[in-house]
């Protein structure tokens, strides 16, 4: 059992941290560890984030916590964790925040270190946050509940099709305040779902939005997993957990649930 998106960015970047990490996962029964970190957490990323600063002061607030550590640091790390005998095999990437406008940039600076897997995620609106308790006001209340799906199936889109990753991270994870748009959502399930099979890519079913938003859905929406299903694209199984006490968080009922719909 793999638990595929796994976050240091709540401790140190220590090895005794991954250790707390890779415990928890042998405790959890994972066999498979995927570790990684925000793009957010580094400051070499700092150009992601100009556009999502300038928009308002709070996400710029927000981010001003972050970007704090360096690449180096993490890339270090890696090597040193790569040299012990683990229990459990273990891979190390990150998570981009994508753009489209920082194509050009991470093409130059994503093959600069050989990771072992780079996940895409969505987690702005063209500069806004829908993440965030503040997003309610900033985005969710200012425009529709159309318009912000149709732009965030848009850039999930675009990112799929870039060539930057390997792996989708949690591609229906809009859903998060359970607010759901009009129109029909199977046909943007199935085109994505043609998309991850043509290039090759991960698509996670991620618990995440279930034990931090609790969401109805336990990872991916029905519709979209069963898309991906037939499709045969290859689904992985990821808690995003953020703290030690969360790997491997209801993956066994995700799995089940892939096995049901299969």
């Amino acid at each position: 059992m793999i638990d595929g998106h796994v976050h240091l960015e709540k401790g140190p970047l220590t090895v005794a941290y991954v250790m707390e990490m890779v415990d928890a996962a042998v405790r959890m029964g994972m066999d498979t560890l995927q570790i990684l970190d925000h793009t957010h957490r580094f400051h070499e990323f700092e150009p992601l984030y100009t556009t999502v600063k300038a928009r308002h002061p709070l996400q710029a607030a927000w981010l001003a916590k972050k970007g704090k550590d360096s690449l180096l640091d993490y890339h270090r790390l890696i090597e040193q964790v790569k040299a012990l005998d683990l229990p459990i095999h273990v891979d190390f990437g990150l998570e981009v925040c994508y753009v489209p406008e920082a194509k050009s940039f991470l093409s130059d600076i994503l093959p600069a270190y050989p990771y072992d897997f780079i996940v895409g995620s969505v987690h702005y609106i063209d500069g806004w946050l829908y993440d965030m308790p503040f997003s309610q006001e900033l985005l969710w209340q200012k425009q529709s509940t159309d318009a912000i799906y149709r732009r965030y199936y848009a850039l999930v889109e675009q990112m799929m099709r870039s060539g930057l990753f390997t792996q989708i991270g949690h591609p229906d994870t809009i859903k998060l305040f359970d607010w759901w748009p009009a129109y029909d959502l199977q046909p943007t399930y199935e085109r994505l779902a043609r998309l991850a099979k043509e290039k090759h890519l991960k698509m996670e079913d991620n618990t995440g939005c279930y034990y931090r938003y609790h969401t109805k859905d336990l990872g991916l929406n029905d519709a979209f997993l069963k898309c991906l299903l037939a499709c045969q694209v290859d689904i992985i199984t990821a808690s995003d957990a953020h703290y030690p006490r969360h790997v491997g968080a209801y993956l066994r009922e995700a799995e089940a649930k892939i096995r049901a719909l299969s």
